[in-house]
């Protein structure tokens, strides 16, 4: 099975928490799923480094990169991610370059999302 290693931004602004919802693929299990924004880890690049690029190039935003929240493996049927999740601020607005949608949701609200099923370890953390 195919590895895959990525890392992901849990960011935060004033209280609240940036979603974003994939666009469509033929990965039925992926497609239009929200997620928190992040991508591959580049060879040479640091987790942090990723970060900050990914969210630049996705979403042109600045970030804070701050503690490492937890890694998350996950098998999809094809193929094995890792995902690296870093808690982040940033006083930006997101302007969507790759996704369909965002959306800044409190503790309480990210419930009500379609997520991806390897951020919703994330959210489980988030929320207990």
């Amino acid at each position: 099975m195919k590895k895959v290693e990525v890392v992901a931004a849990v960011i935060e602004h004033q209280g609240k928490f940036l979603c974003v919802q994939r666009g469509k693929s033929t990965l039925s299990y992926i497609s239009e799923k929200w997620e928190f924004p992040g991508g591959k880890i580049e060879l040479g690049e640091t987790e942090q480094e990723t970060i900050e690029r990914e969210i630049f190039e996705e979403l042109c935003m600045h970030i804070e990169v701050g503690p490492k929240l937890m890694v998350v493996e996950h098998a999809y049927p094809d193929f094995h991610l890792t995902m690296h999740t870093y808690r982040c601020i940033s006083n930006d607005q997101p302007i969507l370059t790759e996704h369909l949608d965002f959306r800044w949701l409190g503790l309480h609200e990210l419930s009500i999302l379609d997520w991806a099923a390897a951020d919703l370890p994330i959210v489980a953390k988030l929320c207990n």
